[in-house]
C-alpha cells in the first residue's frame, strides 16, 4: 500500500491544517528542545490490529511538535513502543517510517499457523454458527493441546527483527546506547522553570525508560521488558529486543505463547526473582509468556509519582471505551474473550479509578466497527483506523490544559508528602 493514502488523506490533511491555527503557541510541556518540540512520555494500550490506530494519533502529535520521552505499551501498544523507540533519537519524527513498515507489510502474514488454523480463525471471525465453528474447532484440537496456540508468531518475530536491524539494532545493547543518547546530535533538551528559566534538562533515565508488559504464566507474574531483563538472560546485551515486543502481544491461544528457556539459577538469580515477583520456589529453567493485556493492557501508572509534579506529563493512548457494551453472546468462543476482556480491564480501571486525574491526559480513540482480530484488514479498514487515531490526537490537543494539570498535580503531590509525615 502506498504511504500516500495515510500522509495524504484529505481528512489527515484538514485536522493538520486546523490544528496549526488553533495551538498557536500552546503549552503541553516544560520539557522542549532548542526547535521548539515538547516532550511527553507516552503510553499505549494493547488492542491486536486496531494498533493501526495508535500511528495515526502518533503522527498528528508529531507533525504537531510533540517528541517522546518514556515510552511503554501492551501487546499492540508495544509493537508501537518498540518501533518508536529503535526508529532514532527521542527528537526525531517516528511515525512516518513505521507507516512505511505497515505499507510494505500484509498483517495477515502473522497469522501463521497451518492450514487447519488459518481456517478456524477465518470461521470464527466471520461469526460461524456453532455447528461450522464445532467442526473446524475439531481439527486443531492438537493445535490447542500440543502447542497451547494457533500461529508460532515466528513471523511476527522475524518482521520486528528485520525492521530493528534496519535502524541497526541487532541486540538490547544497541538498543540501550540509542536510548541513553537522547536527542541527536547538536540538539539540547532545556526545562522551563517557574523563574522563566531554561536550563540543560540532563535526565538520561526519563528518556532512556522504556516498558513493555507482559504476563509470565509460568510464576504468575507481571514481566516488564527490558526493566526485569536480567531475570531471564546471563547476558543481556546481547539478546534480540524483537523477544520482549513477542512477549507482549502473545494473544492467549491466538499465538502460541513465547518462551524463554536456560532461565539463569542460583541463590543470586533466585533473590533477583523473589524481590522482583514475590517467588518462592526454585527459579524456573523455562517460562511461558502470554499478553501482557491479561495482567495490564494500559499501563497508564508506569512512570506516575504521587509525590511529584511532574516536568512533561504521561499521555495515553486507549482503543477505545472499556465496558461499552454488555456480552451477550453464549458462544463458547465470545465467553472465552470475556474472560480476556474481564482480565485485562480490572487492574487498569482500578488504577484510573482511584487517580481520576490521569483520565484528562487520555485519548480514546473509536474503533467500532473494527475486530481487533481480523488481521486481513483492507487497505481502507487501516487507512479508517489511521484517521480516527488522528481525529482523536486533535482532539485531544485542543482539550489538554498543562497549566491546569500541573495544579491538580501540585495539591495531590502536596497531599500525599504531608500523609507521609
Amino acid at each position: 500500500m502506498d504511504k500516500k493514502k495515510f500522509t495524504e488523506n484529505g481528512e489527515v490533511l484538514s485536522i493538520l491544517k486546523e490544528l496549526r491555527t488553533q495551538l498557536g503557541n500552546k503549552k503541553f510541556s516544560d520539557i522542549e528542545d532548542k526547535n521548539g518540540n515538547q516532550y511527553v512520555d507516552l503510553v499505549q494500550e494493547g488492542g491486536g490490529v486496531l494498533g493501526v490506530a495508535l500511528v495515526g494519533y502518533v503522527y498528528v502529535l508529531e507533525k504537531m511538535g510533540i517528541r517522546f520521552l518514556s515510552l511503554a505499551g501492551t501487546s499492540a501498544g508495544s509493537i508501537n513502543t518498540m518501533l518508536m523507540a529503535a526508529a532514532g533519537t527521542c527528537d526525531v519524527e517516528k511515525s512516518d517510517w513505521i507507516l512505511d513498515c505497515l505499507c510494505n507489510k500484509n498483517l495477515y502474514d502473522f497469522v501463521d499457523g497451518d492450514s487447519d488454523a488459518r481456517d478456524f480463525i477465518d470461521a470464527l471471525l466471520s461469526d460461524s454458527g456453532n455447528l461450522k465453528l464445532v467442526m473446524k474447532g475439531a481439527q486443531v484440537i492438537d493445535n490447542f493441546r500440543d502447542d497451547l496456540g494457533l500461529n508460532p508468531g515466528k513471523n511476527f518475530h522475524q518482521w520486528i527483527s528485520n525492521l530493528l536491524v534496519q535502524k541497526k539494532i541487532r541486540n538490547y545493547g544497541d538498543l540501550k546506547a540509542l536510548r541513553n543518547k537522547g536527542v541527536s546530535d547538536g540538539n539540547k533538551l532545556y526545562r522551563l522553570m517557574n523563574d522563566g528559566t531554561k536550563p540543560e534538562y540532563t535526565n538520561v533515565k526519563h528518556w532512556s525508560e522504556m516498558a513493555l508488559v507482559t504476563a509470565d504464566i509460568t510464576t504468575q507474574s507481571k514481566i516488564v521488558f527490558p526493566e526485569m531483563i536480567d531475570l531471564f538472560y546471563a547476558n543481556p546485551e546481547v539478546q534480540n529486543p524483537a523477544d520482549f515486543v513477542r512477549a507482549s502481544m502473545s494473544i492467549p491461544f491466538f499465538f502460541i505463547p513465547f518462551r524463554i528457556k536456560n532461565i539463569p539459577g542460583g541463590a543470586d538469580s533466585w533473590e533477583k526473582w523473589n524481590k522482583a515477583t514475590g517467588l518462592r520456589t526454585s527459579v524456573p529453567q523455562e517460562v511461558m509468556f502470554m499478553d501482557g493485556g491479561i495482567i495490564s493492557n494500559f499501563p497508564i501508572d508506569i512512570f506516575h509519582d504521587n509525590y511529584k509534579v511532574p516536568a512533561s506529563p504521561t499521555f495515553g493512548i486507549k482503543l477505545g471505551y472499556d465496558k461499552n457494551e454488555i456480552n451477550k453472546n453464549e458462544k463458547v468462543f465470545s465467553v472465552a474473550g470475556a474472560m480476556f476482556n474481564t482480565a485485562r480491564f480490572a487492574y487498569d480501571f482500578e488504577f484510573l479509578n482511584k487517580n481520576p486525574d490521569f483520565r484528562c491526559l487520555i485519548g480514546y480513540i473509536d474503533t467500532d466497527g473494527h475486530n481487533w482480530l481480523n488481521f486481513n484488514l483492507t487497505d481502507e479498514a487501516q487507512v479508517d483506523l489511521f484517521i480516527r487515531g488522528a481525529r482523536t490526537a486533535a482532539a485531544f490537543l485542543n482539550s489538554f490544559n498543562w497549566a491546569e494539570y500541573k495544579e491538580i498535580r501540585k495539591s495531590k503531590s502536596a497531599y500525599y508528602n504531608n500523609a507521609e509525615k
